[in-house]
């Protein structure tokens, strides 16, 4: 391939060699370089890619794209220089992968919580009229039934355009992704045609990256400014400001504010949520398995998308009631005593608030919060939970939930500063396990326990090493012979 060519459209200086080569393949990782290969040199927050240069030499790069200027490269090997190399590598992605997007429908789905859902949503929708449908997102990457693994919520650019061209190779008609604030301010999704961006909602998270919610929000508003057409959720406090960045067609949802598509009647159960949805003067009846006023947003949110794809609205109703629910987003787990466990993913303070008012409009007797807050990540979020928590449950349970590299023992006395606002009993248990043992056992008929933070994680991690550890299967084994 030609490098020339690649990086049509990629502004960048000549310091060495030139452009019009040929290259075999182009790599941001030193030990993925291959002979006469592209290095991409990224400029990371830990380490420095030009400091690999050496290596991606010694592996045999024919080329390099720096953010700098260099020295000491041997003739013969090619030198670019750009402003911003994660945008160039995005740009030099979707260009050697033939521009995949573009040959499919792709729905981005941004928000603080309710991403996964949403797409979830989306799936049973577009499955039900017959369309092969392609998931990105925190659980995992699908390509109609068949699950691939996800790394992170949104991959890096060129591992992101590869699995498009897979997708599109593999007959896929609609791309569903999730598309984090990192992914859009670290430019992983530049040059990626969004058909319909959604918006969930904007609540405190990732403040140890963003550092201002203003930073967070102006991050989550540049989806909306390169989609074709946006659904915007017009209850939640920043959606004026995505409908303002929003360049096409623009379909609001909302609740409580005047919008195109709404909802009314809502009736939360254990069993689930039924609201009727309004749209164009009519009404239809909906019925979700999953509980929860914020099950509604996620509707609505998937329903607008889809109808700004011109699905009919009746197909939509029958797509979202068919969703069974995700993993670990309000999973149930119920007991022969009469008392269940909800597991869910809820790790920012909205996330937690929003579960534990659910959990109480059907809780029969006492709600037991079991949660704790992630190491390395914001900090100022872990004494707002643990006051939620203290107001909105009978009992709390702070425990760990990925202490990273930091102090679990910390972690929880951060949390507790927030409890310590109640008049809700609580207790500190680091170990995850035995604080799931220890609200199982405390559980009497008619109690709900609430277990937040990790829902669909398969794993925990230490700053030593990472283990396997399911809320689900903990909560089950606590349970033993009277789990349902």
């Amino acid at each position: 391939m030609n490098l020339k060519q690649l990086l049509e459209g990629i502004s960048y200086e000549v310091q060495q060699g030139t452009a019009d080569v040929e290259i075999s393949d182009f790599q941001y990782d030193s030990r993925k370089v291959e002979k006469d290969g592209l290095f991409v040199c990224i400029t990371g927050f830990q380490t420095d890619g030009h400091k690999y240069i050496p290596m991606a030499l010694e592996k045999g790069a024919a080329a390099l794209l720096c953010e700098h200027r260099v020295e000491n490269v041997p003739e013969g090997v090619t030198v670019l220089v750009t402003k911003n190399n994660r945008i160039a590598l995005a740009l030099l992605s979707d260009h050697f992968y033939g521009h995949p997007s573009a040959e499919m429908n792709v729905i981005g789905v941004t928000g603080t919580n309710g991403k996964t859902s949403t797409t979830y949503l989306m799936k049973s929708i577009l499955d039900r009229i017959g369309k092969k449908v392609g998931i990105i997102g925190t659980i995992e990457n699908r390509i109609g039934d068949e699950v691939l693994k996800a790394e992170r919520t949104t991959p890096e650019s060129k591992e992101l355009q590869a699995l498009f061209r897979r997708m599109k190779n593999e007959d896929v008609t609609d791309v569903v992704m999730e598309v984090s604030s990192h992914s859009l301010d670290l430019h992983r999704v530049d040059g990626i045609a969004f058909d319909v961006a959604i918006f969930t909602n904007l609540t405190q998270d990732h403040l140890d990256y963003h550092k201002t919610m203003e930073n967070y929000k102006a991050a989550k508003g540049m989806l909306f400014a390169r989609a074709a057409k946006s659904v915007i959720n017009m209850d939640d406090a920043a959606g004026a400001y995505m409908k303002e960045q929003s360049k096409g067609e623009v379909l609001t949802i909302g609740v409580d504010s005047k919008a195109d598509l709404t909802a009314e009647g809502i009736d939360v159960s254990a069993d689930g949520t039924a609201f009727d949805m309004l749209w164009q003067g009519k009404r239809y009846p909906v019925h979700l398995h999953t509980p929860g006023r914020f099950s509604v947003y996620n509707a609505l949110g998937a329903a607008g998308a889809c109808i700004l794809l011109g699905v009919p609205v009746e197909e939509i109703v029958a797509g979202l009631t068919a969703n069974p629910g995700v993993s670990g987003r309000f999973q149930t787990v119920r007991s022969k005593r009469g008392c269940q466990a909800v597991v869910d993913y809820a790790h920012t303070p909205d996330g937690l608030e929003n579960v534990l008012n659910t959990a109480n409009e059907f809780v029969k007797g006492k709600l037991i919060a079991v949660f704790g807050c992630g190491g390395d990540r914001d900090r100022t979020k872990r004494p707002i939970m643990g006051e939620i928590g203290g107001r909105l449950a009978g009992y709390c349970i702070i425990t760990s939930d990925n202490p990273r590299t930091e102090d679990p023992e910390k972690i929880l006395e951060d949390v507790e500063v927030g409890v310590k606002k109640t008049d809700c009993p609580y207790e500190k248990i680091v170990d995850r396990r035995e604080a799931i043992q220890k609200a199982v056992a405390m559980a009497e008929a008619g109690d709900v326990i609430l277990i937040a933070g990790k829902g669909h994680e398969t794993y925990q991690i230490f700053p030593d090493k990472t283990i396997h550890f399911d809320d689900i299967e903990e909560v089950r084994k606590a349970f033993g012979e009277d789990c349902l």
